[in-house]
C-alpha cells in the first residue's frame, strides 16, 4: 500500500476483465442537478464588486472522501465540509464552491475529470458529486478543494463495461456499534483489497451514551433532530479505519433500522406510546437526510421528507446484478404471533419495491443474483423441537410475501442474498418452501457478521443458546459469533467466500482470526464448505 494512508496503492487489485474500454477524453465536468450538484468546469464570472465574505475555518475536511454506486462510466464522489464536526459542523450559513478532480494516477498528474459541486448549509455542506464519463473497470483517484484546503485522496473503480464477465471482489458489513467497540475489522478489509463494498444496515446506532461503553456515544441522549443526527454521523465517520476503508473502495450502501430507532416499521416507531406519530415522522425525515448527507449515494436518494429512496440496482457486466433492498421502510408493522406472520396482508416490501425487484429479477441476464438484504431471508426457528417459533422483525415475520419471493428466485440464475442485522456469521441454504422439509435448495444466503455490534460475544454461550436449534434448521451450514465481515470473490464458475473476523474488538487494533472458507458453484443451489 501506498505510504499515505488516504491515497491506496494499485499495486494487487484484482482487475475486472473488462473488453473495450473507450479511452478517456479530456478533462471535463460531471453532472449532477440535485442539492450539492457537480457543475460544470468553467465557472460564470463573478460581479466586480461582492460584498466580504470571511474566511472558512481551518480543517475543513475532517470526515474525510468516499465514493459509491460505481457505474460503467461513472461514481458518486462524497465529502462532507466540517470543521467542526461533534458539534453541528462548524460551518457559516453560506454555500461554498467546492472543487473536485477525478485522475487516473495517485500523483493526480493524468487528472481526467473535474468540476465543481455546490456544498450548501440545507444539507449540512456536503457534497455529492455524480461523475460520468470515466473508463470502466479501472480504478481512478479523486480529491476535493475548497477555498485553497485540499481534502484527503481517496481511491475508487468504475464497474466493469456492459458486456464483460470477469471477476469481481465484493465485501459485506453491517453492524457497527461505536460503543460496543472499534471498527478494527476495516483495517483487515483495506488490506483484501475489494473492488467495492456492499453495507447493509446500521451505520450508526441510535442510543444515548453509556458510561460503561467501550468508545462513549456522543451527546445527552438518542439524537431525534437533524443537528443530533449530523453530530452521531460525524463521531462514527471519525474512526480512522472506517474512514480509510471509505477512501479505499465504493461503497453501496442501505440502510436497516438503528439509523433512525430500532425495529421501527414504516411510519411506526418500536414504542408509539411514547413517540407520538406527528414527532416520530419529524424523526424520521431528520434521520433520512443525516443518512443521505453522509452516504456516497446519487441524487435518487435525496428525501421528501419522511421519504426516501434507497433500493436500486447495479450491474457488474454480465457477471453479476446487484439488487439493494429497503425493508425497513415501506415494511408493515411486525406481527407477534405465528398465525399473525401468515397474514397475507403483511408487507415487507411495498408493492412498487416488489415490483421493482421482480421486474430485475425477470429481466436479469447475469450470471449472478445478488439481492443485498437489510434482514434475513432464511428461516429461523427459535423453537427446540415440535413447532416453529419465528423471528418477527425478519422475513419470518412476513411469510406470504417471503413464499412469493422463493418462487421468483427458484426461476432466476444463481441466487445469492446478502444480509445483515443478526450480528452473527449465518450462512444457509435458501429452500423454494421452509414449512416442507423436503423442499429443494434452490440458492444461498450469507448474514453478515456484525463490525462491531454486540463487542466480544461470550463464545460459550453463544453455542449453548444456538446449538440446540441446529436440528430445527438443517439450512443453516455455519454460525459463527465473532466480530468482522465477508468477503467473496466472484467469477463465472463460482463464489469463494471468507468469514474473516478478528480477536478482539475492545482495542484499536486486533490480530485477524484464520478466515472460514466457503464455496458456491455456478449452477449448483447452496453453499458448501471448503
Amino acid at each position: 500500500m501506498s505510504q499515505d494512508p488516504t491515497i491506496p496503492s494499485p499495486t494487487g487489485r484484482r482487475r475486472f476483465l473488462a473488453s473495450g474500454a473507450a479511452a478517456l477524453g479530456a478533462a471535463t465536468a460531471g453532472q449532477l442537478a440535485a442539492p450539492g450538484a457537480a457543475r460544470g468546469a468553467t465557472v460564470a464570472a463573478r460581479p466586480a464588486h461582492r460584498p466580504a465574505v470571511a474566511p472558512l475555518p481551518d480543517g475543513l475536511f475532517t470526515l474525510g472522501v468516499a465514493s459509491g454506486d460505481p457505474l460503467p462510466d461513472g461514481v458518486v464522489l462524497w465529502t462532507r465540509l466540517a470543521p467542526d464536526p461533534l458539534h453541528g459542523g462548524g460551518m457559516p450559513d453560506r454555500t461554498v464552491e467546492v472543487e473536485w478532480q477525478v485522475a487516473t494516477d495517485a500523483r493526480f498528474r493524468r487528472i481526467v475529470r473535474r468540476g465543481t459541486a455546490r456544498a450548501e448549509a440545507a444539507y449540512g455542506h456536503s457534497v455529492h458529486a455524480d461523475v460520468r464519463g470515466l473508463a470502466p473497470g479501472r480504478d481512478h483517484w479523486y480529491r476535493f478543494r475548497a477555498e485553497g484546503q485540499l481534502s484527503p485522496a481517496g481511491r475508487t473503480r468504475t464497474a466493469p463495461a456492459p458486456h464483460s464477465v470477469g471477476a469481481l471482489r465484493l465485501a459485506l458489513a453491517s453492524c457497527q456499534n461505536w460503543q460496543h467497540g472499534y471498527f478494527s475489522a476495516y483495517a483487515d478489509m483495506a488490506a483484501q483489497d475489494p473492488d467495492a463494498v456492499l453495507f447493509v444496515g446500521d451505520y450508526i446506532y441510535e442510543s444515548g451514551p453509556s458510561a460503561t461503553a467501550v468508545r462513549r456515544h456522543e451527546g445527552t441522549g438518542e439524537p431525534v433532530t437533524l443537528e443530533q443526527y449530523r453530530n452521531r454521523y460525524a463521531q462514527y465517520r471519525s474512526d480512522p479505519d472506517l474512514a480509510r476503508m471509505h477512501a479505499s473502495a465504493p461503497w453501496i450502501v442501505t440502510f436497516d433500522d438503528h439509523e433512525v430507532d430500532n425495529d421501527f416499521a414504516g411510519q411506526i416507531p418500536q414504542d408509539p406510546d411514547r413517540q407520538p406519530h406527528d414527532a416520530f415522522v419529524a424523526r424520521l425525515t431528520a434521520g433520512y437526510q443525516a443518512f443521505y448527507e453522509h452516504m456516497p449515494v446519487r441524487a435518487s436518494a435525496v428525501p421528501d421528507g419522511p421519504h426516501i429512496r434507497v433500493h436500486r440496482r447495479l450491474d457488474f457486466g454480465r457477471l453479476a446484478r446487484l439488487q439493494v433492498l429497503d425493508t425497513r421502510q415501506h415494511r408493515s408493522d411486525q406481527a407477534t404471533t405465528q398465525e399473525g406472520a401468515q397474514n397475507p396482508l403483511l408487507t415487507m416490501l411495498g408493492a412498487s419495491q416488489r415490483r421493482w425487484l421482480i421486474d430485475g429479477l425477470r429481466g436479469s441476464s447475469a450470471r449472478w443474483n445478488l439481492i443485498g438484504s437489510q434482514i434475513m431471508l432464511a428461516e429461523t426457528d427459535l423453537l427446540p423441537g415440535v413447532g416453529k417459533r419465528w423471528y418477527y422483525d425478519a422475513w419470518d415475520g412476513y411469510q406470504t410475501e417471503r413464499n412469493a419471493l422463493l418462487g421468483e428466485l427458484a426461476a432466476v440464475r444463481n441466487p445469492v442474498v446478502l444480509s445483515g442485522d443478526r450480528h452473527l456469521t449465518m450462512v444457509s441454504d435458501v429452500k423454494r418452501d421452509f414449512a416442507d422439509p423436503g423442499s429443494r435448495v434452490i440458492g444461498a444466503e450469507f448474514v453478515g457478521c456484525s463490525i462491531s455490534s454486540n463487542g466480544d460475544q461470550d463464545q460459550a454461550a453463544f453455542r449453548a443458546q444456538w446449538d440446540p436449534l441446529r436440528a430445527d434448521n438443517p439450512h443453516w451450514k455455519l454460525l459463527d459469533a465473532h466480530r468482522g465481515y465477508h468477503l467473496f470473490d466472484i467469477d463465472a464458475d463460482g463464489i469463494d467466500a471468507q468469514v474473516r473476523t478478528v480477536e478482539t474488538v475492545l482495542s484499536p487494533t486486533s490480530p485477524q482470526r484464520e478466515p472460514v472458507r466457503l464455496r458456491v458453484d455456478a449452477g449448483t443451489p447452496g453453499v458448501r464448505t471448503v
